[in-house]
């Protein structure tokens, strides 16, 4: 059992296969062990962090045979016990795609019994840093901004973050000292504005961000939902019209739909007589979409739960969903699939939860036509898809 093994300890492994969530699974006297800061193939030292009655955390704290794809980290803080926020630092960028690839296609085999082959899309900066326009920094006790530590509430205070955009990291966030414990909330948009805030309040910069996608403008809240990656809100929406295929006149459900990302470039390719259904949870979101959209004639905007507000909306031609990491879950795709657009295009940021949705739209009367992987979280596990899925005949 995994009890016999204890935090601290110190053992000798070899670095098995990547796994979902940033880790690599090893084992040791038949025990498995989800390993940090490893890479597949290597002999390392790991030391134990956690231990529960089914498996066991790790750091690898010495490499005693090295990947070929084993580079110096950018960040001092990518280190065993430190930082958390990345977890590939140590891999070349390259490998680090290879590895989400597989991790997707082993979450799609393994969870939604689907095979799939995604191609992966790569944007700019090609270093995978300097790319991170919203950070939600955490406060220690010492009144300096920082992020956690992987799985812990131990808080790394920090004096930039490499995969930041470089106006986030400057003195007037890490080098001041912040009273309270309220988290600082930074963020940059792509007009060059910047927000500096703390719970309810703006502590610097406009209260809404001028974000500017293409000929399309968005002003919005720092509190708002808005793609993290400098590059994603355009790459997103291309690959999703593209994807989508509209035609005027079509009816398209926006699901999800935060502040109208995708809405707004929708309206133009269906035209006035088309129409869009924006369905949003967040207040922050609904009040900024309201503003967005006021005087076009062609949007709706839902404001609550998809599962609540889709059933009322008919005759569907296209469905677009971009849901939380926890994915839209069954309740929501028996509406989707009830209603029969032509196509569903679903943006996801979790590959077991989009697996797991798959599988239920492939039982529900849809087939898997396209998916695109995009590395929009460089040096994190995180990775985007992007699936269309189409009706059977």
């Amino acid at each position: 059992m995994v009890k016999s093994l204890n935090i601290g300890d110190r053992i000798e492994v070899e670095i098995g296969p990547i796994a979902h969530g940033g880790h690599f699974i090893s084992r040791h006297n038949g025990q498995v062990i989800f390993v940090r800061h490893g890479i597949t193939g290597e002999k390392a030292i790991v030391k134990i962090t956690s231990v529960s009655s089914k498996l066991a955390h790790g750091d690898a704290v010495e490499i005693l045979e090295k990947s070929a794809e084993r580079i110096e980290p950018a960040c001092k803080y990518a280190i065993p016990d430190g930082c958390g926020g990345c977890d590939f630092q140590h891999i070349a960028l390259s490998a680090q795609q290879k590895m989400k690839l597989d991790v997707v296609k082993d979450q799609f085999l393994r969870i939604g019994k689907i095979e799939v082959d995604p191609e992966m899309i790569t944007v700019e900066p090609k270093d995978g840093l300097h790319w991170r326009t919203r950070f939600d920094f955490a406060v220690s006790d010492n009144g300096h901004v920082g992020l956690y530590a992987s799985k812990t509430k131990k808080i790394i205070e920090i004096d930039e973050c490499l995969i930041g955009l470089k106006e986030i990291n400057t003195p007037e966030v890490f080098n001041k000292k912040w009273n309270g414990d309220d988290r600082v909330r930074v963020a940059v948009s792509s007009s060059g504005q910047k927000n500096i805030s703390r719970g309810k309040f703006t502590i610097s910069g406009p209260s809404k961000l001028r974000e500017v996608i293409g000929e399309n403008t968005y002003n919005i809240s720092s509190h708002s939902f808005w793609q993290s990656h400098i590059r994603a809100p355009k790459t997103l929406t291309d690959l999703s019209l593209d994807f989508m295929n509209l035609k005027p006149g079509d009816i398209v459900c926006d699901l999800y739909g935060g502040v109208g990302l995708f809405t707004m470039p929708i309206t133009e390719k269906i035209g006035n007589h088309g129409h869009v259904h924006l369905i949003e949870l967040s207040n922050h979101a609904v009040r900024d979409a309201s503003k967005i959209f006021k005087g076009y004639n062609n949007v709706s905007i839902h404001k609550g739960s998809v599962d609540k507000k889709l059933r009322y909306i008919q005759d569907i031609d296209v469905i677009l969903l971009d849901p939380p990491r926890t994915g839209a879950g069954k309740v929501v795709i028996d509406q989707i699939s009830s209603k029969k657009p032509r196509t569903i295009v679903y943006i996801s940021c979790d590959p077991a939860s989009l697996a797991r949705d798959s599988r239920f739209l492939e039982d529900s009367g849809y087939s898997l036509d396209k998916i695109t992987a995009v590395d929009l979280f460089p040096m994190t596990h995180h990775i985007e898809c992007v699936v269309k899925f189409v009706l059977k005949n």
